[in-house]
C-alpha cells in the first residue's frame, strides 16, 4: 500500500516521433520530498500505457491519496482519470499549471487544488490529512467547505527560495527502460531531461508560468552535474535540460561547464535559449562541455509583431544567435508562431522566409495557443472559436485549427507552413548552392500560389 499515488495523464499517440518526451520532473521532485519525510510514494506515468493499464497499475498500489497532474494538454483526461479514481483513494489531489490557474474548475472532480509549487504543499496536505483533516492553515490550496460547499482558497505559498535544498528526482520511479527504448528507437541516443533552475523574468505576452514564476531560481552547478552523473548510472547519454531559458545566466552557465568538463563526463545535451543570452565565447565553452543542440523560441520573422508578443528580441539578434551556433558547430533548433494576434498575410510570409532562411536543424510553427492567465487570453477572451488548446493533438501547426478569427484564412496559414518546411528542408539537407538551383525557384512559385490564395 502506497500512501501517495502521483500521476501524469499524458498518453502518446500510436504513431509519436516528437523529440520532446520527458519523464514527469514535477512529480519526480515531489515523489523524491516526501519520500525524504518517510513517505511512501508511487508514479504512474501514463505516456507508455493505455487507460485500462494505467487505472489497474494506480488502483493496484492502493493509495491513500492520488494527486493528478494537469497540464493544459491533459484537462480533459485528467478530469476523466479523477472520476474514474474517485472511488479508490481517500483523498484526491490536482496540481500543475492549471489547477494554479483555473482552480475552481477542478473541484467538482478533486477533493483539493494545489496551487503553485507542489513540494511543500503536498507534504502538509498528506500530514494534515493523516491528522485532522483541516486544511484552511495549508498556504496555496483551493477546496470546497464541506458545509456549504463554497469553493475556499487559502493565502498564498510562497515560492521556494533555495531549490538547492529539494532531493532530486525519484528517478527510480520512472519508466527508464520504456524511455531509453523509446529515443534509441527513433534517434539513436538515450534522452532524459534534468531542471538546473525554476523561474523566468522575461513577460511574452503568450507565455504561462503560474507554478514556477517570474523569479529565476537556480541550483547550484554541483548539484546539476551529481544529477547527470546519476542519469548516466542509468543508462542515458543524453541531457535535455528543461529550464525556461538555461543560458539566462552566462556565469551560473560557465561553471555547469567547468563542473562536466572537470569530471570528465562524455554526454550530449541540449537546452532551450533566448537569442538575446547567447554570445560566441559562452557557445564555445558549451560545446566543448557536450553541448549538441540549442532551440530558440523566435517565434516571429517580423519585428513589429515580435514588439506585439513582448519577446524583447529583434530578428537580427535571432540571426546571429543561429549564426553563432553554426560557426561554433551547435545544431540550432526554432519555433515559430503563424496567425498572431495583429498579424496579415504579409507578417506571415515575413516569419516563413526568414525561418527557412536560418542555418537550422529543426524548425516548428504552431499556431498561437491562448492559455489562461496570459495577457492573450484576456485579449481574445470571447473570441475564441474554438477550445483544442484543452486538448491539442498534434503540436504541428498543419493538424491544427485556427482558435480564433484572424485576417489569414486557416487554409492560407497552412499553405504557408507547408511551403516554409520545404523550403526549410531544401536548404538542410542540400546546402546554400542547391537551394540556389532548387529553393529560389520553389519559393518564387510557391509565392506566385500563396498570393492567389483566398
Amino acid at each position: 500500500m502506497k500512501t501517495v499515488t502521483l500521476v501524469y495523464p499524458y498518453f502518446h499517440p500510436r504513431i509519436d516521433t516528437s523529440i520532446f518526451r520527458f519523464p514527469p520532473l514535477g512529480l519526480g521532485y515531489i515523489a523524491a520530498y516526501l519520500k525524504q519525510q518517510g513517505i511512501s510514494v508511487e508514479i504512474v506515468d501514463c505516456t507508455f500505457l493505455n487507460q485500462k493499464q494505467a487505472l489497474k497499475k494506480i488502483v493496484d498500489s492502493k493509495p491513500k491519496i492520488i494527486g493528478i497532474q494537469a497540464m493544459y494538454s491533459m484537462r480533459k483526461k485528467s478530469l476523466e482519470l479523477a472520476r474514474l479514481l474517485k472511488d479508490h483513494c481517500e483523498l484526491l489531489v490536482a496540481g500543475g499549471a492549471l489547477p494554479t490557474t483555473l482552480p475552481e474548475d477542478f473541484l467538482s472532480d478533486f477533493d483539493v487544488a494545489v496551487i503553485g509549487e507542489g513540494e511543500h504543499t503536498m507534504l502538509e496536505l498528506v500530514n494534515q490529512f493523516e491528522n485532522d483533516g483541516d486544511f484552511s492553515k495549508i498556504k496555496g490550496i483551493a477546496y470546497k467547505d464541506k458545509d456549504t460547499d463554497q469553493v475556499i482558497r487559502t493565502s498564498p505559498r510562497g515560492l521556494m527560495v533555495d531549490i538547492d535544498m529539494l532531493p532530486p528526482p525519484s528517478r527510480d520511479l520512472f519508466d527508464n527502460y520504456s524511455y531509453k527504448k523509446y529515443y534509441s528507437g527513433r534517434f539513436g541516443y538515450k534522452t532524459t531531461a534534468i531542471m538546473t533552475s525554476r523561474g523566468c523574468p522575461f513577460t511574452c505576452d503568450f507565455c504561462s508560468k503560474p507554478v514556477f514564476g517570474n523569479e529565476l531560481r537556480s541550483r547550484s552547478a554541483a548539484k546539476v552535474v551529481d544529477e547527470i552523473e546519476e542519469a548516466i548510472s542509468l543508462g542515458y547519454n543524453r541531457i535535455w535540460f528543461a529550464d525556461d531559458c538555461f543560458t539566462l545566466n552566462r556565469e551560473r552557465l560557465v561553471s555547469i561547464c567547468d563542473e562536466i568538463l572537470k569530471r570528465g563526463l562524455k554526454i550530449g545535451w541540449e537546452c532551450l535559449s533566448r537569442v538575446d543570452t547567447l554570445d560566441s565565447k559562452t557557445a564555445y565553452k558549451m560545446k566543448q562541455a557536450g553541448c549538441v543542440r540549442m532551440f530558440f523560441g523566435i517565434e516571429s520573422g517580423n519585428d513589429s509583431i515580435l514588439k506585439i508578443m513582448k519577446k524583447q528580441i529583434t530578428t537580427k539578434q535571432a540571426q546571429n544567435a543561429a549564426q553563432i551556433c553554426k560557426k561554433n558547430g551547435i545544431k540550432a533548433g526554432a519555433f515559430f508562431m503563424l496567425g498572431y494576434p495583429g498579424e496579415n498575410e504579409k507578417t506571415i510570409m515575413d516569419t516563413i522566409k526568414f525561418a527557412s532562411s536560418l542555418p537550422l536543424d529543426y524548425l516548428s510553427f504552431t499556431l498561437p495557443y491562448p492559455i489562461p492567465g496570459t495577457p492573450l487570453f484576456q485579449r481574445l477572451n470571447g473570441k475564441l472559436v474554438s477550445e483544442e488548446w484543452e486538448e491539442p493533438k498534434n503540436i504541428q501547426m498543419i493538424k491544427h485549427k485556427l482558435l480564433f478569427d484572424s485576417q489569414v484564412s486557416e487554409l492560407k496559414m497552412k499553405f504557408a507552413v507547408i511551403k516554409g518546411m520545404i523550403q526549410f528542408y531544401i536548404r538542410k539537407f542540400m546546402g546554400e548552392k542547391g537551394y540556389i538551383f532548387i529553393g529560389r525557384s520553389f519559393e518564387a512559385i510557391t509565392d506566385v500560389i500563396y498570393n492567389r490564395i483566398n
